[in-house]
């Protein structure tokens, strides 16, 4: 078998043109939904992934995936197993090592019977993929109105030199069309492009993630109504991405779907599976968020929906300073409303959704841009000089930094009474510190020390 330590969850969907959507709710009259899984029993799942071996969490997440499953009405389940027949030795592979283990029937009648084939496989020969899927078009029985499903797990590509891409040549040929998705862990983009006559690839890069993607996987398979959401910019162009949604069930909250948008191979928003049977709230958590509520989906359909994202960027700088530790935050708000949009860091750059701002800069003093517009797709730039740093050297007693503007005291910053030395960055410009050393109780013992600060010097100042 060829070492390639991988794991895989490829999504098959073979389907005919009539089907109709299906929940738990709402039985699906057209015909059946038919799942066959087809596990992987080859000699490289015994190998180590995370804390365990890839056997033993493929297992367990197989068999959690069966108790989702085991009580829905008008679904049945098959199981095929590779590589768990013949012993792979060097220079020899059983490459027919492929068996139809549990035919296919409901799945309350096959729940236990493929949990306890799956609690029985030990791992020994070779991964014969392109044959497992030849095979499997014959698994499933005559049936026009049913909707069939090749669920395949597997820690590695095809070992037998034979072609799967062939293989979903040859079955589209028959007129049956297939949608997979292979979820691999690790896998270098060039294996993955050996799948692309396949389908879509999604990764995996640790346990909890697989068993994500496969749950995924799942609600794909039981439903086949589909979304798409256009996050549009200014030109109501799809173009917006990478940014999280939450869906919740509008009339009562509770939320239902959290996915990170994502803009596919060809260039299109995703697609998404949720149940139809709901009405949605949308929440698009951009800065600031865009919701939509009150949305409905057509059962049986690919529904898309429009949410007008436009947005820019805020790029935050400190002059002559690239470091991302400056302890220096901004407060966003929109323009002219008091409630905080968001807390950014100097030097860094965020998206925003396209209008006017207004930026509190919490430094010494603080600074102020207000009515700061974000244009679609554009960067705009905000900076501010470099700050200086003083060190204050004084013995126990009050102290507070002012900014002196002429001659009225601007009040900045308390300076810790119990700190013998504090550093403090600030803008350049001129200031004062009023101090009262700790043990005198004379008001007339007041020390006053003015001093100037450009940008990038360090002054060391003693009270």
């Amino acid at each position: 078998m060829k070492a390639y330590h991988i794991i895989l969850v490829t999504f098959l969907i073979i389907w005919t043109p009539t089907f109709s959507v299906f929940s738990q709710n709402d039985k699906q009259e057209d015909g059946k939904i038919r799942i066959l899984f087809i596990f992987d029993g080859s000699n490289s799942m015994n190998a180590q992934w995370e804390k365990s071996s890839k056997i033993a969490i493929a297992k367990k997440l197989m068999l959690q995936t069966l108790d989702s499953l085991k009580n829905l009405e008008n679904v049945d389940l098959a199981l095929r197993v590779y590589g768990h027949q013949t012993r792979i030795v060097p220079g020899n592979q059983d490459c027919s090592d492929t068996r139809l283990e549990i035919p296919f029937n409901s799945a309350k009648v096959n729940y236990s019977k493929i949990i306890n084939k799956i609690r029985s496989i030990e791992p020994k020969g070779t991964t014969p993929i392109a044959r497992s899927l030849q095979y499997s078009a014959n698994d499933f029985p005559e049936c026009k109105s049913c909707r069939n499903i090749i669920i395949l797990l597997t820690d590695g590509i095809e070992a037998c030199d034979e072609d799967p891409c062939a293989v979903s040549l040859a079955l589209k040929a028959k007129n049956i069309k297939l949608k997979p998705f292979v979820i691999g862990l690790g896998l270098d983009s060039s294996y993955m492009k050996q799948f692309d006559c396949i389908g879509e690839f999604l990764s995996a890069e640790s346990e909890d993630s697989f068993k994500s993607v496969l749950s995924f996987v799942i609600s794909q398979a039981l439903n086949n109504t589909t979304v798409q959401v256009n996050l549009n910019n200014i030109k109501k162009e799809p173009l917006e991405s990478d940014v999280t949604m939450s869906f919740y069930e509008s009339k009562s909250g509770r939320l239902m779907n959290t996915y990170m948008h994502t803009i596919n191979k060809d260039n299109n928003p995703d697609t998404l599976s949720l149940d139809p049977i709901y009405t949605y709230k949308l929440v698009v958590h951009t800065k600031p968020e865009v919701i939509l509520d009150n949305i409905k989906l057509i059962p049986g359909k690919h529904n898309t929906i429009e949410a007008n994202t436009p947005q820019g960027e805020l790029m935050l700088k400190v002059q002559g300073n690239r470091s991302l530790f400056t302890g220096i935050n901004c407060i966003v708000t929109q323009n002219k409303q008091s409630n905080t949009l968001n807390v950014q860091n100097m030097n860094t750059k965020e998206k925003y959704i396209v209008g006017n701002y207004d930026l509190e800069i919490l430094s010494i003093p603080r600074i102020y841009f207000d009515n700061v517009k974000i244009n679609q797709s554009k960067i705009t730039d905000i900076v501010i000089p470099a700050y200086g740093i003083v060190q204050i050297n004084k013995s126990i007693g009050p102290a507070a930094l002012f900014l002196n503007d002429n001659g009225k005291n601007t009040w900045l910053y308390d300076i810790d009474k119990n700190h013998g030395v504090t550093y403090l960055n600030i803008q350049p410009g001129k200031y004062k510190i009023s101090y009262r050393f700790g043990r005198s109780n004379n008001t007339a013992h007041t020390i006053i020390k003015e001093f100037k600060i450009n940008s990038g010097q360090k002054l060391n100042l003693t009270l």
